[in-house]
C-alpha cells in the first residue's frame, strides 16, 4: 500500500498542480469583466482537485487496507 502510494503521489501532485496553476488567473480579480461565468467554474474545478488529491493520498490506500486481500506468507 504505501509503495504505491508513493508510486502514484508525483504524477497525481503534477497533474493537479498543474490545472490548478492554469486556472489561478482566472480566480484572481472575481468583479473583473468577462469573469462572472469562469470564476465560479475555476473555483469548483480547483475545489474538486483539492478535494480528489486528497481522497487519492487517504482514502483510497485507507480502502486497500481495510478490504484488500491479505498477502499468504
Amino acid at each position: 500500500i504505501l509503495r504505491g502510494t508513493l508510486e502514484r503521489f508525483n504524477p497525481i501532485m503534477m497533474t493537479a498542480l498543474t490545472a490548478a496553476l492554469a486556472l489561478l488567473p482566472l480566480m484572481h480579480n472575481p468583479e473583473s469583466a468577462g469573469k462572472e461565468l469562469l470564476y465560479p467554474v475555476a473555483v469548483m474545478i480547483v475545489g474538486g482537485l483539492t478535494s480528489s488529491t486528497l481522497l487519492s493520498f487517504v482514502a483510497t490506500p485507507a480502502a486497500f487496507k481495510i478490504f484488500g486481500r491479505k498477502p499468504k506468507v
